[in-house]
């Protein structure tokens, strides 16, 4: 039994994290504490929602309210992929690529969201 490990939605998310982690090592060291911080602190929190919910999945509330957190992550670490495009620190393909990849990561949190049923 994978547990978590077995959604697709965290293998991808986990694989995503660990992009920013290695992409953002060439960042400027200026943004070491600032846009690296929080590219890789969001990032890293989708998934940690992601699995901390799947845990939770006993507690519908409990689950729902986590899925919505790293939905929210997601939103946060595309803006600053959006951010680290505009500064010059990820080439238009990164951006496009991460983009898409998150985008899908989007789609199956939806799917998961929907799953949901509340009493």
């Amino acid at each position: 039994m994978q547990g978590y490990r077995g959604l697709k939605t965290y293998q991808i998310s986990y694989a995503l994290a660990m992009e920013i982690f290695t992409v953002t090592k060439g960042f400027p060291r200026e943004e070491r504490y600032a846009l690296v911080d929080q590219m890789r602190r969001s990032s890293r929190s989708i998934v940690a929602n992601i699995a901390e919910g799947y845990r939770k999945k006993p507690y519908p509330r409990s689950y729902l309210s986590k899925l919505i957190d790293a939905d929210g992550e997601l939103a946060e670490t595309q803006v600053w992929i959006d951010f680290a495009l505009d500064c010059g620190y990820l080439t238009a393909d990164q951006h496009q690529t991460l983009g898409h990849r998150y985008a899908e990561v989007g789609r199956l949190l939806s799917g998961l969201l929907a799953s949901v049923e509340i009493e």
